[in-house]
């Protein structure tokens, strides 16, 4: 992996629109700040290493690297990634009570975990009006109370940056792909810290095609006539519905996703990954039947959790239908498309010159398959 330091970072993400707006380069260092979704720089600084890009998602993501460190092989052309096994699922009769976004996986799952002890702490995202906020949940009950999907890119790492800072250990993180990608380049001590130890014991993945940035998405529903701070859930319908929906106490809007889809961030349209590969278990929307997840299992501690928390009631779990994972592998394989042709067309996927910058570098007869099956 090529690091550099927070000059390049400026240089190659930043100044080329390609931040997601993470946090993974926040609270490493007292230089890199988040202003209500934010990343800013307050002072120089000239190291020519450093882990705010060690660490960013957009900067040298090498996916062979990544796999090898996280799966011990290197990266799969399965439009999903690696994984054991896919699941139906929802939140079993002893999970905590509460208002889901959809079956209520994520929450139910972690919050099994910190009661169990498997984890003493979650990094999760919550809101206020349609900021995202970062939060470090040290309670199961508190779990739910971040449970809503939120559609915009959250600096959430910046709050494991702090945690990690002050001696946690045994983290749970929930994140979308891109916040995942950066927590597993920490993970793999790309700078040889020495007495590196990893604090991450539980990585849950939401599925993600792209995120909305918080202060444009804020003042075009403040357009429409819509109190921001009484919103109180927002969707997408499955199609062919494309629209994007507001709910508050009084009104529902309806926005058309080609208005929305102004307001993604470039680096969303460089990102391969749709599943959040990188994690233990990934959760998303089960398609035509939002009262369920779709529970994707990646690891053997992922399954064991999965099992544990499915045998004392609070998951229920079913096959996935086959038809509902075949729809989910063709949208994965259409991001994984789109973003390496977008990556190609900007000149930022394997650039193999000295002092080149690359957001992306995977093998080119990998980069070949996906784009030319």
């Amino acid at each position: 992996m090529r690091v550099y330091g927070p000059n390049e970072l400026l240089k190659d993400v930043r100044e080329k629109g390609l931040c997601v707006e993470c946090g993974a380069c926040v609270n490493l260092c007292p230089y890199f700040k988040t202003n209500r979704g934010k990343t800013i720089m307050l002072f120089p600084c000239d190291l020519p290493e450093g882990r705010c890009f060690a660490y960013c998602p957009k900067a040298e993501v090498d996916l062979d690297e990544l796999s090898i460190s996280r799966w011990g092989q290197t990266y799969e052309t399965n439009p999903l990634g690696t994984y054991l096994q896919v699941l139906k699922t929802r939140a079993g009769k002893n999970a905590p009570a509460g208002t889901f976004q959809a079956g209520g996986t994520v929450s139910s799952i972690v919050a099994f975990a910190m009661k169990k002890g498997l984890i003493d702490l979650s990094v999760l995202t919550d809101r206020e009006g349609l900021t995202p906020v970062p939060r470090i949940v040290k309670r199961a009950e508190e779990v739910i109370t971040c449970a809503q999907s939120k559609y915009t890119i959250a600096p959430t790492l910046e709050q494991l940056n702090l945690a990690i800072h002050d001696g946690h250990e045994k983290i749970g993180f929930v994140g979308t792909p891109c916040q995942i990608i950066a927590l597993t380049k920490l993970r793999s001590n790309p700078l040889n810290l020495p007495n590196f130890s990893d604090p991450i014991s539980f990585v849950v993945g939401i599925f993600c095609t792209w995120g909305l940035d918080a202060r444009n998405l804020e003042k075009t529903i403040a357009s429409k006539k819509v109190n921001i701070h009484t919103i109180k859930k927002m969707d997408i319908p499955p199609p062919p519905a494309e629209t994007f929906v507001v709910e508050t106490d009084k009104k529902k809007l309806e926005i058309l996703l080609n208005e929305i889809r102004k307001l993604i961030p470039k680096g969303c349209t460089i990102c391969p990954d749709m599943t959040a590969e990188w994690s233990d278990i990934s959760v998303g929307v089960l398609e035509n039947n939002p009262g369920w997840n779709t529970l994707i299992i990646r690891s053997t501690l992922g399954l064991e959790i999965t099992e544990m928390a499915a045998k004392e009631g609070w998951l229920e779990t079913e096959n996935m239908p086959e038809e509902n994972l075949e729809h989910l592998k063709i949208a994965a394989y259409n991001k994984k498309k789109r973003a390496l042709k977008h990556a190609l067309e900007e000149g930022i996927l394997n650039n193999n010159e000295q002092n080149s910058f690359s957001a992306l570098r995977l093998r080119p007869e990998k980069v070949k398959k996906f784009l030319n099956p």
